[in-house]
């Protein structure tokens, strides 16, 4: 237990190899990790075989740095105590790589940068989105939603920002650490509601005029949950969007600036009515859970034999 580590846990991020070090799963047939962070570099011996699941890299001391510790927002003792601290977490991340037998990834976008920081290959396979409970409503009204963490690459401040320029109604939905700061630019338009039960989602989702995507994402999977409910997406154009929306279900801009996104809004607001419900369908159907089901059945099978074969 460490002091105010459930809410300062972001504090102890030099510390988080040195934990995950803690586990060692030698003796096991079998290691399945889900890693965004430190899950990759659990401990074990050459006798079990390890598939790890990668949401991405650790992209606070790699392609994201800036976006995480940038100025003003973050203080120079802790941006100078990140700078340190980054060659040793890049140095842990790119080693504790060499655990991991096989890498599966969640988007193309993650493939890359396992490439890139690992030297590895790893195989795409989609994270799902629940159709069942995604689905189209009867009713659109006026707002814009954006849904997600206050993280700061997920660029909430930008899509106030632009909101407070646009006086269009907007509604965001989630909590995080830049939960406050946000909260201090918005003008009157903009709705914060906190985390909300699924049904209550699922019926913003419907209701919505359109869905924002400002931020640089790993994957994303509430574009698509939009979409599912045939809610188009303005999306930036980088990182997962690209594989989540197309120009049929959506818009995107191209640069991470106030004016760019509010150029897209305008032209949402123009041509919202023209996205259909057969080109959402034929969108989110790639992403449903039986096909993700029998991929990552299939994967984990396949490696295992691989590795027990000796090929």
């Amino acid at each position: 237990n460490m002091p105010f580590g459930l809410k300062k846990y972001r504090h102890y991020l030099p510390l988080f190899p040195l934990a995950i070090e803690q586990f060692d799963f030698s003796g096991y047939d079998l290691i399945i990790s889900s890693s965004h962070c430190v899950a990759k570099g659990v401990k074990h011996d050459d006798s079990v075989y390890h598939i790890s699941y990668i949401y991405t890299p650790m992209r606070y001391v790699w392609d994201q740095f800036e976006t995480y510790f940038r100025q003003p927002r973050t203080s120079w003792p802790v941006r100078i105590g990140a700078e340190l601290m980054r060659p040793y977490l890049r140095h842990w991340d790119r080693n504790s790589s060499k655990r991991v037998d096989t890498f599966l990834c969640i988007s193309h976008n993650i493939r890359r940068k396992i490439l890139d920081y690992y030297s590895r290959e790893s195989q795409v396979i989609y994270p799902p989105v629940d159709l069942s409970r995604f689905r189209p409503g009867d009713t659109k009204k006026s707002y814009y939603l954006m849904v997600g963490a206050f993280a700061p690459n997920k660029r909430v401040d930008l899509a106030v920002e632009a909101f407070n320029r646009l006086k269009l109604p907007l509604k965001i939905v989630g909590s995080g650490q830049d939960e406050e700061y946000c909260r201090s630019i918005a003008g009157e338009n903009i709705e914060f509601l906190g985390d909300l039960s699924s049904e209550k989602l699922v019926e913003l989702y419907q209701q919505a005029r359109a869905f924002l995507f400002p931020g640089e994402d790993d994957f994303g999977i509430t574009p698509l949950e939009a979409q599912a409910c045939n809610t188009p997406v303005i999306a930036f154009a980088s990182g997962g969007a690209l594989e989540t929306v197309t120009e049929q279900t959506g818009l995107f801009f191209n640069d991470q600036k106030v004016d760019s996104l509010c150029e897209s809004v305008v032209e949402m607001e123009r041509i919202w009515m023209n996205f259909t419900p057969e080109a959402f369908q034929q969108q989110t159907e790639r992403f449903g859970r039986k096909i993700y089901k029998n991929q990552m059945a299939h994967a984990i099978e396949y490696g295992y034999k691989q590795w027990k074969d000796g090929i």
